[in-house]
């Protein structure tokens, strides 16, 4: 009984608070899109107030000058935030180089006023769902009003 009262004893005193991701100084991984669909893997830094981060996507398909290079950044504040999820306000900027012709490439800027939801699974892992407009500049034109929960949303693994 008092080995058992002492193994106890040295487990819950060596046990921690549970804390919920978006914690701050946290590094996420994974990947995430704007509603424009420009997007590809992602990494989040967390201050706690806000979050911002950057993606980068290539593809590469078969043939000569037709590479497709995506590559952006976003910033959202937490306006209100719990345990296992933060609602935040902010943006992102997107650009797509994309190949229109053999030697003809158009450049796509897309800019992003949204609202985005991230949601903890677990203390370390978030899917977050993004609503907001997109104006597209440069070679892309025009405004599309829209969001998506699961075709544009994205997920990260965080480390602390």
């Amino acid at each position: 009984m008092k080995q058992t009262l002492l193994v106890a004893a040295i487990v819950f005193s060596t046990v921690g608070v549970a804390q919920a991701g978006g914690q701050p100084g946290s590094l996420g991984v994974g990947a995430e899109f704007q509603l424009s669909g420009v997007g590809g893997l992602s990494l989040n830094y967390d201050t706690g107030a806000f979050h911002v981060g950057g993606f980068v996507g290539l593809d590469d398909a078969e043939g000569d000058d037709n590479t497709e290079l995506e590559i952006g950044g976003r910033f959202y504040y937490h306006v209100h935030s719990t345990a296992s999820s933060d609602f935040s306000i902010g943006g992102s900027l997107g650009v797509l180089s994309d190949p229109v012709a053999p030697d003809e490439r158009d450049t796509l800027l897309f800019i992003e006023p949204t609202l985005q939801i991230r949601a903890f699974l677990t203390s370390n892992v978030a899917l977050s769902f993004t609503a907001g407009f997109s104006i597209g500049a440069a070679d892309a034109s025009g405004l599309v009003i829209t969001g998506d929960l699961v075709g544009l949303g994205g997920v990260h693994y965080y480390f602390f």
